[in-house]
């Protein structure tokens, strides 16, 4: 949840405005609250804590002095697990000494324990904070078997904690070094010129630098202003190249555009392109990520598989399931990730796993992949970030290449994700010769069209026509809103739901149309819309009658339809029109007006469409 930044470099850098910039890159991360720590260059080891946004700790740094230089820093934004928000329980979280310092992504599960041994030592607890621990531990090394050696303190310390973790060090007697270390938490190296940074993702880091190092988990890092050494929590040295980031720093801003989501909306048409890129060639299908499992005659022996997934990733997975099942004839099971890992799941050599995350550090989605390992299940990961911990549990990777998405909400991660596990379902479908190959060239031919489609549906919202804006804030008063939907229109509508709730606040349910009259048709009133999708399908008239049955109640009906059909206006109160496409293909099409909707929503109510309340954009805990 929590974003981490750190600072190694020349005395008399501007460390306090390098690490406030590089939070506000991260404050999608968590703002509960947020700190620095900064070793000046008359050798005091300053913190500075606020509680709420990073804005709070930048205006009360600035009311007390001028930014403090010096060659060492660090920083952290909060998104609050143990310990409510406030000043005493933001990070970073100093030991008795005031020697050394911790920031800290993740939990510490063994914090109790390690709270009343360390209590007993004599140490003293200001916060709540399961983080504190980690000062104490950390402390007690330091003084102690680690003589004064902060790698080696930490390195120590570590192998007492269970839990996950991504963490950043500075300690007053050593003023040029920074030490970092992670498991199952998000940490990356930013390599410089005679600086060197540290950070929870990319975007942090990416003006100063494009050189960056992954950590895996269970190393430690030492970083010093002219270079960084990496090595296991056992002490055994590893050397990593490092990758260098081809997207650049505007490629993280808004763009012009008041809101990152508005602008990441606006991205889908590339988005889809880049997820498309080398995968659809000439009119055929290449996944050669997944020719290693081809060969090893995986596809073949395959007789089932689940799709593991948390949130706007589960109801891509949903979609998944109906063309995995129909192209590949193969059964398939999408499961929230928080149940699967708790509901001990029936798998083993015979069962595909498919996890589904676009940060690729969703804690939920990965202990139930390991588990899965453990069982024999092979695993293809779905992510959009490369070398995230995901990538490293699974037998094949298929990146989404999104593109950096700073918003909260799931827009371009969600349409390239449904993309990828389609591109999936048809290469499953190949390899089974389920598919016939003037079926896959149709399948691809449409899939190939919808970047275009996509761009028609963003230019009319863009223009003197649209309809959307001016609907959404219509229904901006409203407290209830329903979704249905049926086939892969179901899905569509969950996460049309999804984002309604998300950003605007307003409850709001997706439900199987179908199911409407088992129950919940009991909640319309004219106080409560309800949006349909209803686009060209072979249950079309279905849906259409569940409509009818809405608008019986007096209830206001949204439905999206399909260009060209004129007789949905007799049964909706407002209709939202997509172009034609495979019925398989046309959730990619029916979110893009749910997704706009849900944005005018919010901020015709004065939401923060970026961050919106509780929410992080990666869950790393449970």
């Amino acid at each position: 949840m929590c974003g981490i930044v750190g600072y190694v470099g020349p005395q008399g850098s501007d460390v306090t405005d390098i690490l406030l910039e590089s939070l506000s890159k991260l404050e999608y991360r968590g703002y509960d609250s947020a700190g620095i720590a900064v070793l000046t260059a008359n050798g005091t080891l300053e913190l500075h804590r606020r509680a709420g946004k990073i804005a709070n700790l930048a205006a009360h740094i600035t009311t007390r002095l001028e930014a403090q230089k010096g060659g060492l820093g660090i920083g952290h934004t909060r998104w609050a697990t143990h310990g409510r928000p406030s000043d005493d329980n933001a990070h970073p979280h100093p030991d008795c000494t005031g020697v050394l310092t911790v920031v800290h992504n993740g939990i510490v599960e063994n914090y109790a324990e390690l709270r009343q041994e360390l209590e007993l030592l004599g140490h003293t607890f200001r916060s709540e904070t399961d983080t504190e621990v980690l000062s104490h531990l950390i402390e007690q090394t330091y003084f102690g078997p680690a003589k004064r050696d902060l790698t080696e303190a930490v390195r120590q310390a570590l192998q007492r904690v269970i839990g996950s973790y991504a963490i950043a060090v500075v300690c007053r007697e050593q003023p040029d070094i920074l030490v970092g270390a992670r498991c199952n938490g998000p940490l990356i190296v930013g390599l410089g010129e005679n600086e060197q940074f540290l950070a929870s993702d990319i975007p942090a880091i990416l003006k100063h630098t494009r050189k960056i190092l992954i950590l895996e988990d269970g190393e430690v890092v030492t970083l010093r202003s002219n270079g960084v050494s990496l090595q296991k929590l056992d002490g055994r040295v590893v050397e990593r190249d490092h990758i260098t980031i081809e997207w650049d720093a505007e490629a993280a801003e808004k763009g012009g555009y008041p809101h990152f989501v508005l602008k990441e909306i606006n991205e889908q048409p590339d988005a889809l392109r880049r997820a498309m890129l080398g995968r659809i060639r000439d009119g055929q299908l290449h996944l050669p990520e997944l020719e290693k499992l081809r060969k090893e005659g995986l596809f073949d022996r395959v007789q089932r598989i689940i799709i593991v997934a948390c949130g706007t990733s589960y109801h891509a997975g949903l979609l998944a399931k109906y063309v995995i099942e129909q192209w590949a004839r193969i059964p398939v099971e999408a499961i929230t990730a928080s149940e699967f890992r708790y509901c001990n799941p029936i798998v083993g050599p015979e069962t595909l796993c498919i996890a589904v995350t676009q940060s690729g550090e969703t804690a939920d989605t990965l202990v139930g992949i390991r588990q899965a390992r453990e069982q024999g299940a092979p695993v293809i990961a779905v992510t959009n970030i490369v070398a995230s911990a995901i990538t490293r549990l699974s037998d094949a990777v298929l990146y989404l290449q999104a593109g950096p998405e700073i918003g909260v909400v799931a827009t371009k991660t969600f349409v390239t994700s449904v993309v990828v596990l389609y591109l999936l379902g048809l290469y499953l479908g190949e390899q089974r010769k389920r598919i016939r190959s003037e079926q896959m060239s149709a399948f691809l031919a449409a899939l190939e069209h919808l970047p275009d489609q996509v761009q028609h549906i963003l230019d009319q919202a863009a223009g003197p026509d649209d309809v959307i804006a001016p609907l959404a804030r219509r229904m901006a008063s409203v407290s209830n809103m329903m979704f249905i939907g049926r086939g892969v229109g179901y899905p569509t509508a969950l996460e049309g739901a999804l984002k309604l709730k998300e950003i605007s606040y307003i409850h709001a349910e997706g439900f199987p149309a179908g199911e409407l009259k088992h129950g919940s048709i009991a909640l319309l009133d004219p106080d409560t819309p309800l949006l349909g999708i209803a686009t060209s399908s072979h249950i079309y008239e279905k849906v259409i009658t569940n409509i009818q049955e809405v608008r019986a109640r007096d209830a206001r009906a949204i439905v999206v339809a399909t260009e060209g059909d004129e007789r949905v206006k007799q049964f909706a109160d407002d209709v939202l029109y997509v172009p034609a496409t495979l019925e398989a293909f046309s959730p990619l099409l029916a979110i893009i007006p749910l997704q706009l909707f849900s944005y005018h929503v919010a901020v015709a109510r004065g939401c923060n469409v970026d961050q919106p309340r509780n929410l992080a954009k990666s869950v790393t805990v449970e």
